[in-house]
C-alpha cells in the first residue's frame, strides 16, 4: 500500500504535464500579443486562444484526451488559487474612500444586473446552471468570476462555455465602444473612469478601456472594479448555502457553505487590509495571480464549442448581449445619481 501512496502523485502530476504545457505555451503567446497590442488584455486574449485551440479538431480530440488532466488541473485548481491571491489587490480602506454614495451605486449595479442577467437566462430557457453562471460573470468579475461560481455549484464544462465566451465576447467590445461613447455622453475623465469600473466585467478588460481618460480614471475605476469583485465572496456563499440546501433534500453530499478558495480570498482582503505588506511581495503576488489566472482562462476557453454555440445558442448570445446592455445601462445611471 505504501508503494501504490508513493508512485500515485507523481503518475498524477506526469499526466497533467502535456495539458499544463500547451496552457504554459498559450500563455506566453497571450504575453507576446499583449505587449504588441497593450489595449487587448492579457486574460481576454488567453480566453480567445483557448477558444480558438478549442475549435481546431486535432487539438479537441486531445482536449479530451491526453490533455485532459492538465487542462481541468488550469481551469479547477489553478483558477482557485489565483482568485485567492486576487484579494490581496483590495483594501477596504481604498473602498471606504469612494464615499457611501459609489459604494451603495456600485452594489446596487452589481445586485440588479445580476438579477437582471438571471431572469433573462431563465425568460430565455437556458439550461442548468447557465443564467446564474451568465449572471454571475457579466455582474462581478467576467471569466474568473464564472470559474468561482461553478466551482461552488458543481457546474459542467458544458455549462461554464457558453457563459465564458459571451462574457470575454461583451468584454471585449467594451473595450472600443465605450470609449466611443464617453464624449457624446458628456461625462468628464472621471465620470468615465467610474462608468467603465461598474460596467466592465474583467479587471484587464477595465484597464484597457480606462487608461485612455487617463490615471485618475484608471484609479477610480480599478477601485470601483475591485469593489464589485469584493462581492463575490457574498454571492458565492449564498449559492453555496442554496446548493447545501438542494443537496440535503436529494440526499447528497453536503458541499460547504463557504468554499474553502472563497474564504481565502476574504483572508487576503483583510490581510491587505490590517498587515502593512511591502510593495515587492503585493506585485510578486499581482505577477503570481495574473500567471495562475492565464492558464485557467486558457483552459476554460478551450471548453467552448463555437459551432454548438452558433448553431444551438442563440438564445445564450441574446442573454448575453441584452446582459451587457443592462449593466451598461445601470452604470450610467449610477454615474448620474452619484455625479
Amino acid at each position: 500500500m505504501g508503494v501504490t501512496t508513493t508512485s500515485a502523485g507523481p503518475s498524477v502530476w506526469r499526466s497533467r504535464v502535456p495539458g499544463l504545457l500547451l496552457a504554459g505555451a498559450a500563455v506566453v503567446v497571450a504575453a507576446g500579443v499583449h505587449q504588441l497590442l497593450p489595449s487587448l488584455p492579457l486574460l481576454t486574449v488567453c480566453v480567445v486562444l483557448g477558444i480558438a485551440c478549442g475549435q481546431v479538431p486535432s487539438i479537441r480530440s486531445r482536449l479530451d484526451g491526453i490533455l485532459a488532466p492538465g487542462i481541468a488541473f488550469s481551469a479547477r485548481r489553478l483558477m482557485r488559487i489565483g482568485i485567492v491571491l486576487l484579494g490581496l489587490k483590495l483594501s477596504l480602506i481604498d473602498v471606504a474612500g469612494l464615499g457611501w454614495g459609489v459604494f451603495v451605486s456600485t452594489v446596487a449595479v452589481v445586485m440588479l444586473s445580476f438579477a437582471g442577467t438571471w431572469a433573462l437566462g431563465k425568460l430565455f430557457r437556458l439550461p442548468g446552471h447557465e443564467p446564474l453562471l451568465l449572471a454571475t460573470g457579466f455582474a462581478i468579475c467576467g471569466a474568473s468570476a464564472i470559474g468561482a461560481m461553478a466551482g461552488v455549484v458543481k457546474a459542467k464544462s458544458s455549462e461554464q462555455a457558453p457563459p465564458i465566451a459571451l462574457v470575454t465576447l461583451c468584454g471585449t467590445l467594451a473595450i472600443f465602444v465605450l470609449p466611443v461613447a464617453w464624449h457624446p455622453l458628456g461625462l468628464t475623465n472621471v465620470e468615465f473612469g467610474h462608468w467603465v469600473g461598474a460596467g466592465v466585467h474583467d479587471v484587464g478588460q477595465v484597464v484597457a478601456t480606462a487608461q485612455l481618460a487617463g490615471s485618475g480614471a484608471l484609479a477610480v475605476a480599478l477601485v470601483v472594479k475591485l469593489t464589485r469583485v469584493l462581492l463575490l465572496a457574498p454571492i458565492v456563499a449564498v449559492a453555496g448555502v442554496v446548493e447545501r440546501r438542494r443537496a440535503v433534500s436529494e440526499g447528497a453530499t453536503r458541499p460547504p457553505i463557504v468554499p474553502l478558495f472563497v474564504a481565502g480570498f476574504v483572508a487576503a482582503i483583510l490581510l491587505r487590509t490590517f498587515v502593512p505588506i511591502p510593495d515587492p511581495v503585493l506585485d510578486a503576488a499581482d505577477t503570481v495571480q495574473g500567471v495562475l489566472l492565464a492558464f485557467a482562462l486558457f483552459a476554460l476557453g478551450a471548453s467552448v464549442n463555437l459551432r454548438r454555440l452558433v448553431t444551438t445558442g442563440w438564445r445564450a448570445l441574446v442573454v448575453g448581449l441584452l446582459a451587457w446592455l443592462l449593466i451598461a445601462g445601470l452604470a450610467l445611471a449610477a454615474v448620474s445619481l452619484v455625479g
